[in-house]
């Protein structure tokens, strides 16, 4: 597949899983099993690119990934903790990092499956490590 469409279809699924993760109402079932399609599949375009860059040994894009998916993880965590330790502050600074946490850390908020889409995000940070081997 062609770079600029697994972009493009990165995107268009990281704004709809954004979107879904304000969603403040608790979802039904059907509309469960819906926002954890688009969180498995937002993982796909990421994958492809992975695939493509083994194949075409591009290490530019490898390092793109490395860099995104590991960004996502550690800020993940760092809001996670903020939000946590904010507990004790103010409505508004809880409001403003747990809106920091659903934009940065997508899928995560919006599937309603954190381990799920912290599994793949760490999946794909580790997959940008491998070797061939000659």
């Amino acid at each position: 597949m062609r770079k600029k469409l697994l972009y493009g279809s990165w995107i268009l699924l990281y704004s709809i899983c954004a979107v879904a993760g304000f969603v403040v109402k608790e979802p039904n079932t059907l509309q469960r099993v819906a926002l954890f399609i688009f969180s498995a599949l937002f993982f796909l375009p990421p994958f492809l690119l992975l695939i493509n860059t083994y194949r075409q040994q591009n290490k530019k894009t490898l390092r793109f990934l490395r860099w995104i998916s590991g960004l996502s993880l550690l800020l993940t965590l760092l809001l996670l903790v903020a939000n946590v330790a904010s507990a004790l502050g103010n409505e508004l600074l809880g409001n403003v990092l747990y809106a920091l946490l659903v934009l940065l850390s997508v899928p995560m908020i919006g599937s309603h499956q954190w381990f799920f889409s912290l599994l793949l995000w760490a999946c794909l940070f580790f997959a940008t490590f491998v070797n061939k081997r000659k």
